[in-house]
This record gives C-alpha cells, structure tokens and sequence, in this order.
C-alpha cells in the first residue's frame, strides 16, 4: 500500500497554540527521496500531542515530547513495538527534565499519540484523550483508548445513576485520567491493527470533538479524492463554521492508503 498524508493546525478561539504535530516519513522507492515531502510514502511515523499547564508549559510540553519522540523512535533498535515504548518513555523524561531546570513549569504536560504505519498496518502508544479514528467503508472508529473522565462518566449513565444529558453536560468529562507529565504515567493504550487499501487513518488534538462522527466521516467521504490534504482542509474548515465560541486548539494528521 502507499500512503499519502497530510498535517494542518488551527488555533481556534485560544490565545495560543499547545498543540504539536510531526511527521517522518520512509520515501516511498529508493529512488525517490522527494517523494516523503510531497507527502508519498512507504511508512511513516506520525506523533501528536496537545499541551497542558497553561500557554508556555502546555507549548513546551507538546513540542519537547513532538520532537523527543520521533528522534527516539527513529534512532532505537528492535521491534516496533519496543520502539515506541522507549520513545514514549524518553518522552516523558524530558517533560521531566524541562520541570527540573525551571520549576516555574511544574504542572505542565501533554497527551500523546504515537502511531508507525506501513504495509504491515498500523501500531500505536498513546496517552490522554487525543483520538485516532479509522475510516473504513463507510464507518468511523476510534481505534484508541480515552483516558479522560469521559468513558467512566457515560459507564454512570448507562447505570442509570445519572441522566445522559447530565453525563454529555459533566464539566469532569475533560479530566485526564493519564498524561504525560514526567511522572509515572498512568495508563498507557499499546495496540496494533492491518490496514486495507481505501483506510483513512485520522490522528487528532480533542479540538476535533467539536464534531460529531456523522460529520468527520461526512467530510471525509466528501474529500477523498482530493487526498489528505483537502481532507485536513476541510476538517478545519467544518470545525471553524461550528462557530464554538470556547473552541479549542484542533490539529489534524491525515493518512490514506492506496493500492501500489
């Protein structure tokens, strides 16, 4: 499979910007090297995080984590899956390390998804709740795990111990449950999955939320034959037109494959 793909960043209504985003990407023949900056590629691995601990801390946690994870990824020995660990690991690390020279910063940290996609599929390391989708024939799926409030606040709706608009309504629903702060990190999702030619993979800051699943795969479906560049352009464009007054920071890392 070839994989084509696409990164954009929207500020929203904030003041400032905590999101990150990176991508490295494998060309896609020997013979090639221009093809990953175009946006072509054999493999890739792509890294998202969005920042917290107010505008310098949240910025500074994102781009330190970006930058740290994709050179140990890059740079480490063994299987995918050791490779990603170790990224994420040093990752937190250096949240760590920023603290330490300027404790001024304590507080500060971010969610991270981590993903390596090629023709074997996709594997990932992720923390907090920034979501990657799979769009395939028709669906959406949120292939991560939301380590927010989130899920144990709707566990309490299905219960019936609180309504579901009171549940949709919970001011808690954004809490994280696990970031990366330098600390012990304390939930981590580690999965893998086969991809098939027509996929699209979507990695996301929680700005994205602003839209409903209908609608990410509305606009999907709408610009698939422009590629992940005008499928990232519309993505921000509908968060934009939602016209969410509060609307958060939305970064967006658009993957389709293809057929050789």
């Amino acid at each position: 499979m070839a994989l084509d793909y696409a990164s954009r960043t929207s500020q929203g209504a904030r003041g400032y910007q905590e999101d990150a985003a990176r991508v490295h990407a494998t060309p896609a023949g020997p013979d090639s090297p221009a093809a990953a900056q175009d946006g072509h590629a054999e493999q890739l691995t792509a890294v998202l995080a969005d920042g917290m601990g107010g505008h310098a801390g949240g910025a500074l946690a994102s781009s330190t984590a970006c930058g740290v994870f994709l050179r140990a990824f890059e740079t480490a020995t063994g299987d995918v899956s050791s490779r990603l660990n170790e990224a994420l690991m040093l990752a937190n690390e250096a949240i760590a390390a920023c603290v330490e020279d300027n404790p001024a910063l304590d507080g500060m940290g971010c969610t991270l998804v981590g993903a390596a996609i090629g023709r074997d599929g996709i594997e990932w390391v992720s923390v907090g709740d920034s979501p990657m989708f799979l769009i395939r024939r028709g669906e959406v799926f949120l292939l991560n795990e939301d380590h927010s409030l989130a899920p144990e606040i709707d566990k309490l709706a299905a219960a019936g111990k609180m309504t579901w608009e009171d549940a949709q309504n919970d001011p808690r629903r954004h809490f994280l449950r696990s970031a990366l702060t330098g600390s012990e990190i304390e939930l981590i999702d580690r999965q893998r999955l086969a991809l098939e030619p027509g996929d699209v993979v979507l990695i996301a800051s929680d700005g994205i939320q602003t839209l409903s699943r209908q609608e990410i795969l509305d606009v999907v479906e709408a610009n698939i034959a422009g590629g992940p560049d005008a499928i990232a352009d519309a993505l921000l464009a509908a968060v934009d037109a939602a016209g969410d007054i509060y609307q958060d920071n939305t970064t967006v890392v658009v993957v389709t494959l293809a057929a050789d």
